[in-house]
């Protein structure tokens, strides 16, 4: 059996995809964190590229990705339309990188590690099995994840040396 044409979708800061099996996602992320959600079965996906944990003012009229809680409900929701129960699904974790080590004061939360933290506790308050993660450290992370076999790539780059850590 020959695999479908990949479809690349490139996600930009603020934004989510679901896909399926012919669908490659991949983003870039510094402080950011992306969630992967993955359905074994159905080989079904969806991906967020999200900025800040949580909405400073509380939730506006529409539900906004930038978000981590409104950008994991978009997902479910987009993945309950075509039959995918949140339970289900296998959850990956990336990013929450330190960009600036040298301006981070001793003993304070970055944005990065705020973001991760908040991804964990709502993944787990939803009963959301994480199977693995990459978060934290310093520097940015190159993201690729195929839907068809739910692997998710990881390389990270050092902001100071350009050195990178492959993880697969």
């Amino acid at each position: 059996m020959t695999r479908p044409a990949i479809r690349d979708l490139l996600l930009q800061p603020g934004e989510f995809a679901v896909g399926d099996a012919a669908c490659r996602m991949r983003t870039v992320l510094g402080s950011c964190v992306s969630i992967t959600l993955w359905h074994q079965q159905r080989r079904v996906g969806a991906m967020s590229h999200f900025l800040l944990a949580t909405r400073g003012s509380g939730p506006g009229d529409r539900l906004d990705a930038r978000y981590g809680e409104e950008a994991l409900t978009l997902m479910l929701r987009e993945l309950a339309l075509i039959g995918v129960a949140a339970h289900h699904c296998q959850a990956k974790i990336f990013g929450g990188g330190n960009m600036f080590p040298e301006a981070t004061l001793p003993g304070t939360l970055h944005v990065g590690r705020r973001n991760g933290e908040s991804a964990r506790s709502l993944l787990r308050e939803l009963g959301i099995t994480v199977q693995s993660e990459s978060l934290f450290g310093f520097g940015h992370r190159q993201i690729v994840f195929d839907v068809a076999s739910g692997d998710v790539w990881s390389r990270q780059v050092h902001p100071a040396s350009g050195l990178s850590q492959l993880e697969g």
